[in-house]
């Protein structure tokens, strides 16, 4: 499988009820070599980090990340504007995106209804599937 730079897409201010979630994601994907810009963003720390933010700086930072980017893959299981706008980004600059979310999770039909060729959407009980998911989605390509 070949190292890809993986934005990691999540909820930060919308709630962190699923960072270990984030945490896992992120360090098997750094774990496997790929570089992921947003890995910051796993952990706990971040909403400390974020709060000042200058919003412009925040929105050129993550849109450079975005394009510089191999792929996006997001955990959709908390609602976050912002995540739901880097999806749409990414997709608009033809990203394949991958959104993760946990089984019986409320999904925006935004997104479980849109059948761009280059989303993929998986719903998984235990993280591991959804690590299976991906790692499965990564050696296609």
């Amino acid at each position: 499988m070949s190292k890809r730079n993986i934005y990691f897409a999540c909820s930060i201010t919308g709630g962190r009820q699923d960072e270990a979630e984030y945490q896992k994601i992120v360090d098997t994907l750094v774990g496997q070599g790929h570089t992921v810009p947003t890995a910051v963003l796993a952990t706990s720390g971040v909403v400390d980090l974020e709060i000042n933010a200058d919003p412009v700086e925040v929105y050129e930072r993550d849109t450079a990340w975005i394009q510089g980017c191999d792929l996006l893959i997001a955990e959709v299981s908390t609602p976050s504007h912002g995540v739901g706008y880097e999806i749409g980004y990414a997709l608009a600059l033809g990203k394949p995106v991958i959104c993760l979310h946990r089984t019986g999770t409320p999904v925006s039909k935004m997104i479980l209804g849109n059948r761009a060729p280059k989303l993929s959407v998986f719903d998984y009980v235990e993280i591991e599937e959804a690590l299976d998911f991906i790692e499965m989605t990564l050696k296609r390509g």
